[in-house]
């Protein structure tokens, strides 16, 4: 594969990201990447913008705001690709997070295990759709005229 330009147009940028265009051009009116632009005025992307787009895919998967991404991304260096050391300080930064997200998945595969087959479709008593519903105390929310009895 032939090595790439230190700056890339944003079509090149989408087939090597997997990201469309139009994602490139809302990542870039957030902050998230950075374009300059060639004579004609188009974007022009540093290479190092691929490494960028996949920390952003990758954190989104992981349930990341783009807030919280600018945030992490803030941190990082401008004018060069982020080196290991750059990554380790952020995703130590995520750990707790997504040891957290890894427990609530696990809680909630292991609530759908003993849920299958209830047949139950209790919102009163249902503890996987309405989970936490300190309201019900309170009486029913809505319900049906045919409901009432």
């Amino acid at each position: 594969m032939p090595v790439l330009p230190d700056q890339i147009p944003i079509g090149v940028l989408a087939a090597r990201s997997g990201v469309s265009t139009s994602a490139l051009r809302f990542y870039e009116t957030r902050g998230l990447i950075a374009a300059s632009r060639n004579p004609g005025n188009q974007r022009r992307y540093p290479r190092f913008t691929l490494r960028r787009v996949a920390f952003i895919r990758a954190a989104q998967r992981v349930g990341l705001s783009l807030d919280e991404i600018a945030g992490a991304l803030a941190g990082m260096p401008v004018d060069r690709a982020p080196a290991k050391a750059d990554w380790a300080r952020l995703t130590r930064a995520w750990r707790p997070r997504l040891d957290a997200r890894i427990t609530d998945l696990e809680k909630l595969r292991d609530e759908l295990t003993g849920c299958i087959g209830c047949g139950c479709l209790s919102l009163r008593t249902c503890r996987l759709i309405n989970r936490d519903d300190v309201a019900a105390a309170d009486g029913a929310g809505s319900y049906l005229q045919s409901d009432r009895g």
